[in-house]
């Protein structure tokens, strides 16, 4: 069997968008991913379907697997022809002892290759608003471990040479540690009024900074019970926080909000999420398809056949619009032969879909629903009219039911149909039971329904009472009542239809997070 590779990849700091594009790229085509707690759970969603996933992260109280068994582990995999990615937060070359792993890879002729990732060293101060250097404040900087005991610590510092050969001192892993390190520094020529930040799990939804100096930062963290991992900033540089700290000034700032939505539509509202300080989770709980069963298919086909019997075609949501055109690119048909009818739209976004592709929809609802469109169709639609309803098969049935009472024959044809996804994600229902899940949103009564399936496939016994602490932001209310139905608490509710609407409503009614511990 030919031996396979293993990748040294750094992770960055935790925000999963700090990865380098290397990085992700090596990932999402390694056969086992090998990682520890400083890889955040939504990279690793990043990673092949069918990857394996091994945890070998090392905890305060105790160690999932020592250093030489983990670097015996890459060996062993690779010999079996497997790709691997060793996922190691931040750099895995600062502190990460990448060096022994390769070099055992190195002596068992096993290629490798060392991809460097954003350190927290410089990452986690940034995302405080700290700079590790300034031109008028600090030229350099050092980067030291504070992960040690007193004894080690003396060993492996020259606390006289270290105190003052650079401008900013950086200590990774030394918050147990803090009061010996202050006490060191002083002695040793720092003064004690010295500036000092600690940020724990920086670039992350729990990011919390706190400040103080080297006199009283041993008192400041018992105080507030502050814990690792963080990064310790000591200098000058430190001041900057006050006037350059920006992601707490964001409205979703330590806000980690489950994202339901379809993979392939997700994009929109885990950006917007993002753009405002949130941390957007994905777990997609359904997709959508063509119709697979041959009486749907015939339907489509047969209804498209006909297309300058219609007078209308009422279409009520984006995957409407993109099946819609799948389908008229399947029979090779042209959107032109619908020539005599009006286009309708339920919603902005799908009126934006139709403008893309050309079309102008006749008429935009005020309220972003089937009853908002019959309303503002009300003095249009005529007994005899025709219309197409190019829909999902989860639709719902108000309208073609309203149109038939107004004496418009409606001809529905389930352009896609939603399935549940099986989605593989082993820690989101640890995180929820802790707390880390903050908010949810729900696009569509489809996701309340297939995320309660998933968790109960993950294990939960009652969905509903795990999420009794979360925030349910919903799109509409169809879907809150929906929600509300299956046992949910809804605490935000969109005034627009819309992914800027649920996102403001998320902004507006969420529940106040600590930002600072500042």
């Amino acid at each position: 069997m030919a031996k396979g590779k293993v990748y040294l990849v750094g992770a960055g700091p935790g925000d999963p968008k700090l990865i380098t594009v290397r990085g992700l790229e090596a990932l999402q085509r390694a056969d086992c991913v090998v990682y520890d707690r400083l890889a955040g759970p939504q990279l690793l969603n990043r990673a092949r379907v069918d990857a394996e996933l091994i945890y070998v992260g090392k905890l305060t109280d105790r160690h999932t697997m020592k250093q030489e068994d983990i670097s015996r582990l890459l060996v062993d995999l690779a010999l079996r022809g497997k790709t691997v990615i060793r996922l190691k937060g931040g750099d895995p070359t600062v502190f990460g002892r990448v060096g022994e792993e390769a070099g055992l890879l190195r002596q068992n002729g096993i290629p490798f290759e060392i991809i460097p990732g954003i350190t927290s060293a410089i990452a986690v101060p940034a995302y405080a608003g700290i700079p590790v250097t300034h031109r008028d404040l600090a030229s350099s900087f050092s980067v030291i471990t504070g992960h040690e005991s007193s004894d080690k610590l003396d060993r492996s510092i020259h606390w006289d040479k270290v105190t003052n050969a650079t401008g900013t001192l950086v200590f990774l892993m030394g918050v147990a540690k803090i009061g010996y390190i202050a006490e060191q520094l002083i002695k040793h020529g720092k003064p004690a009024q010295t500036p000092v930040a600690l940020v724990r799990w920086g670039t992350r939804a729990e990011q919390r900074t706190l400040t103080g100096t080297l006199e009283d930062i041993e008192e400041r963290v018992k105080k507030t019970d502050f814990q690792p991992p963080a990064v310790i900033i000591v200098g000058e540089v430190v001041r900057q926080r006050q006037s350059l700290a920006w992601i707490e000034d964001k409205p979703l700032f330590g806000l980690r909000v489950l994202v339901t939505r379809a993979r392939s539509q997700a994009s929109e509202l885990v950006d917007k999420i993002d753009e405002l300080g949130g941390e957007p989770y994905e777990f997609p709980v359904i997709e959508t398809r063509l119709p697979e069963s041959a009486e749907a298919v015939e339907a489509v086909r047969a209804a498209l056949a006909e297309p300058e019997s219609y007078d209308w075609v009422v279409l009520t949501s984006v995957n409407g619009v993109d099946y819609f055109f799948r389908w008229l690119k399947s029979i090779e048909s042209d959107i032109r032969r619908f020539h005599r009818a009006r286009f309708a739209a339920v919603g902005p976004k799908t009126a934006e879909a139709l403008a893309v592709r050309g079309i102008r929809a006749h008429t935009l609802p005020e309220q972003f629903r089937a009853e908002g469109l019959l309303d503002s169709l009300a003095d249009q639609l005529k007994p005899g009219q025709n219309a197409l309803l190019p829909r999902g098969d989860l639709a719902r049935e108000l309208l073609p039911r309203e149109l038939e009472r107004l004496g418009v024959r409606a001809v529905e044809i389930d352009v896609y149909e939603t399935v549940p996804t099986e989605s593989r994600d082993p820690f989101l229902l640890e995180m929820i039971q802790n707390r880390e899940i903050h908010a949810v949103t729900f696009t569509s009564s489809s996701t309340v329904v297939n995320l309660l399936d998933a968790l109960r496939r993950l294990g939960a016994e009652d969905p509903a009472a795990l999420l009794r602490n979360v925030d349910i932001a919903c799109i509409g209310p169809i879907t809150a009542r929906t929600a509300e139905e299956n046992g949910l608490h809804v605490t935000a509710l969109a005034q627009s239809s819309t992914i800027d609407g649920l996102v403001q409503a998320l902004a507006d009614g969420r529940s106040h997070h600590e930002r600072s511990t500042d």
